[in-house]
């Protein structure tokens, strides 16, 4: 069965994340039931390279697709697209290896999330408004501390799909753009909540409440303390997937300028 790589953006406000699941709307739900209409079959599978959580948004999300079908690739990127709702879109549909995974061959994924610093009517469904004044310098300084590979057991919940807690923190970023904070993180993997747990702590340190010396305390022991710091999923974009041969994820930019 022909294999096909999906690149693909969407907004992630009206669904419950990216896996299928039953009675809640998702975004691989959507995919699935536009390859249904377009094909008249199921796909043989329809694996993304992570699991978004509910709301959470993508710039570049990638999937693989096995389908039977003799469209070529361009029809078929067309067609899914008349099918999907407006709030998905497949940016790129070609064939793949069938020994490509989406998931499993990543080398690395990026997420960007955006801290808003005023109050904003468009930008809403895309930021996260902290009312507080937020010291940008001191969360790039605590950022520093999620470098390298640590146990980020206190970011995230209890996972039965993920054996480990250990994940390798390419590089974390904070930079200020207009109105917005910018936070991007790269990684190996990410963990259930990970990236917003992150982002939560380092506006904890913005406004003065934490020190990049708490930080290092909370990836060295368990901490309960870190969950209700979670940030919401609105200002959360998967960025870009990375995979072998492929280069970074290029310069930080805001998704929508405050």
């Amino acid at each position: 069965m022909p294999r096909f790589k999906l690149t693909i953006e969407y907004v992630g406000t009206r669904y419950r994340g990216w896996q299928v699941q039953k009675n809640a709307r998702t975004v691989a739900g959507e995919l699935q039931l536009a390859v249904r209409s377009v094909a008249g079959r199921e796909p043989g599978e329809l694996y993304g390279s992570g699991r978004t959580d509910a709301g959470v948004h993508a710039l570049q999300q990638v999937a693989h697709l096995d389908l039977e079908t003799r469209m070529p690739p361009a029809q078929l990127l067309w067609r899914l697209n008349e099918e999907l709702p407006p709030d998905i879109n497949v940016l790129a549909l070609e064939p793949a290896a069938r020994r490509f995974h989406a998931r499993h061959a990543a080398v690395a994924r990026s997420y960007l999330y955006q801290i808003a610093r005023r109050r904003t009517a468009l930008g809403k469904p895309f930021v996260w408004w902290v009312k507080d004044a937020l010291d940008a310098a001191a969360m790039a300084r605590a950022a520093r501390r999620f470098e390298g590979l640590h146990d980020f057991q206190s970011f995230t919940d209890q996972d039965p799909e993920e054996a480990s807690t250990r994940v390798r923190v390419t590089s974390v970023e904070v930079r200020e753009e207009g109105a917005l904070l910018l936070v991007r993180i790269v990684g190996s993997h990410f963990l259930w909540k990970m990236v917003r747990r992150m982002v939560g702590v380092l506006a904890e340190v913005g406004r003065g409440a934490l020190d990049d010396k708490d930080v290092a305390g909370l990836l060295e022991k368990r901490s309960e303390s870190v969950a209700p710091l979670t940030a919401p999923p609105s200002g959360l974009f998967l960025e870009r997937v990375l995979y072998e041969g492929d280069a970074g994820p290029g310069p930080l930019r805001a998704v929508l300028p405050l």
